[in-house]
């Protein structure tokens, strides 16, 4: 059995949902999980339809961008999740869809404003947008450097407390601690941002929440305070 079983297991779990969710079209979409202190992360072969998956397809990818382990291609999108896991030591896991509202706003292109309590409760603000990128950055290493103009957009940010980005004229990458978590995280995501559209639509003007509200729905819910759901 490989020594990467579980993170395989954990990969192939997460990958799973996502069809389930809604949030991916065709093979749109894909979840990588790593385990930070070995440096090495499992990750969605490219191109393979969900309903074939299996474990034994998960690619096991070092932090410099090696497989060690995997007969397939992994996703074109390794570098860029290979890149937040070299930035933001804290995930362990990264979600990447073309969910279609969230995709909207990265088309827009604007960020998503944090206009109630459920936006609140996953992102402590707005969620970010990138900057665009240059033809030199897609001509070139063009999925390292989508991850680049994440890490760069997110300096004086921090990205547990807003564990999600809207790559413009792209979609979204979410993370978090675990598959699992980043998977729902994923899901609040296209939530908010079906939410937003509809105020937007209703209300062109309409104001943020304020930071107040902000506060107590994000620290009740994160944090050493937190006391929403069960211990």
């Amino acid at each position: 059995m490989s020594d990467y079983q579980a993170l395989r297991e954990e990969c192939l779990a997460a990958n799973l949902e996502l069809p389930k969710t809604g949030l991916v079209d065709l093979t749109f979409g894909n979840v990588s999980v790593a385990d930070q202190e070995r440096r090495v992360f499992a990750i969605k072969p490219s191109g393979v339809d969900y309903t074939e998956l299996k474990a034994e397809h998960m690619v096991i990818v070092d932090f410099d961008g090696n497989i060690v382990e995997g007969d397939l291609r992994p996703s074109s999108d390794t570098p860029t999740h290979r890149c937040l896991f070299l930035n933001f030591p804290g995930i362990r896991s990264v979600v990447h869809t073309h969910s279609r509202c969230a995709v909207a706003f990265a088309q827009a292109p604007r960020e998503i404003p944090g206009f109630g309590t459920t936006h609140c409760d996953y992102f402590y603000g707005p969620v970010p947008l990138t900057r665009g990128m240059t033809p030199e950055e897609v001509n070139g290493e063009y999925e390292w450097e989508t991850g680049n103009v994440i890490v760069e957009r997110f300096k004086g940010i921090d990205p547990l407390s807003v564990p999600a980005v809207l790559v413009r004229n792209h979609g979204p990458f979410v993370w978090g601690k675990s598959g699992a978590k980043a998977v729902e995280t994923a899901i609040a995501l296209e939530a908010v941002a079906d939410m937003a559209l509809k105020t937007l639509a209703l209300a062109p003007a309409a104001p943020e929440a304020p930071a107040h509200l902000r506060d107590k729905h994000f620290f009740r819910k994160h944090g050493p305070g937190a006391y929403y759901g069960q211990k």
